[in-house]
């Protein structure tokens, strides 16, 4: 007898634990380069170029300067460098940003997910107040709270923008939870008798990583261009450096009219670098959560790839 060789089953490949984390990281494209290099050398220069400065409000008897070797950006009126305060008023606006994002996040997360996640009278009175939040307008609202603020610092516009700008991501967020939430390996972690903080954060919470992530990007160019609009207006935080008030201050020095571009073209421009580098890392964002592009983006590659072969 011939004995019959028996094929073995070929093993299928183990997958990583990181393996689910890499599927919703954004594809490294060209959009995501360009983003993450115009973000760090914002970064990089509000963060070094301050440590390397002297005081930006320093007043000197040479206003109104054109840029030279001395001033690489000019004076303002009083003397002051105008290279100086794009520092620190650079620095101002991403610590509003960023703090804004943060909390706003935090409570589109707890009013988006948790009560959707627990229902009953909790989802109902979560989602009545996600909705009031909705039907208020947003900059009226900021104005409003703006002018009846006692105190005009950087902690009282991080407070005013992240109250007005949670909700709609909350509407978001209890849409995709209502989705999820009904889903078999939900279900069987229910089953199994696991508690609910542990259901949402380990079966839940992952899958709405890349959203958040998205509103995240967008919270925070909301926040800085909220910060100069407010401050454009007068209403923003008070003796400290950011963009917005940069351009306040140029702009009641009529620094258009005398023709003092280096006064209020620099902030403007900083202001530009910054929203489009976050928008092109929120466009490599959505690629993540909308499998249609995704899709789009992946047939090009592999067309590429066979014409290569």
């Amino acid at each position: 007898m011939t004995s019959a060789t028996i094929a073995k089953p070929s093993k299928t490949p183990k997958r990583s634990r990181f393996d689910a984390v890499k599927r919703m990281l954004p594809r490294r494209s060209g959009k995501l380069t360009t983003g993450l290099i115009l973000l760090g050398v914002v970064l990089l220069f509000a963060i070094i170029v301050p440590f390397f400065s002297d005081d930006p409000n320093a007043i000197n008897d040479i206003g109104l300067t054109a840029p030279s070797t001395a001033h690489p950006l000019g004076t303002t009126m009083s003397g002051q460098d105008v290279f100086m305060q794009l520092a620190y008023a650079t620095r101002g606006s991403l610590i509003i940003g960023f703090s804004v994002a943060i909390i706003a996040t935090v409570m589109s997360s707890f009013f988006g997910i948790l009560g959707t996640y627990i229902g009953g009278i909790w989802d109902d009175l979560f989602a009545l107040i996600t909705n009031i939040m909705l039907v208020i307008p947003g900059l009226p609202l900021t104005i409003v709270i703006a002018v009846l603020s006692p105190t005009r610092g950087i902690a009282m516009v991080v407070i005013v923008l992240a109250i007005t700008s949670w909700a709609g991501s909350a509407r978001v967020l209890r849409a995709q939870t209502l989705s999820m939430r009904g889903r078999d390996y939900v279900l069987a972690a229910k089953i199994s008798g696991e508690r609910p903080w542990r259901v949402i954060v380990v079966e839940i919470l992952p899958n709405l990583l890349p959203c958040m992530a998205s509103q995240f990007v967008f919270a925070v160019i909301f926040a800085i261009l909220g910060e100069s609009s407010l401050s454009f207006i007068g209403l923003g935080a008070s003796g400290q450096l950011t963009l917005g008030t940069m351009l306040y201050y140029s702009q009641n020095a009529s620094a258009m009219n005398i023709g003092a571009w280096w006064w209020f073209i620099p902030p403007g421009l900083v202001v530009a670098v910054i929203g489009a580098g976050l928008s092109f890392i929120n466009f490599s964002i959505d690629e993540v959560v909308n499998p249609k592009l995704r899709t789009l983006n992946a047939k090009p590659a592999k067309a590429k790839k066979a014409k290569v072969k």
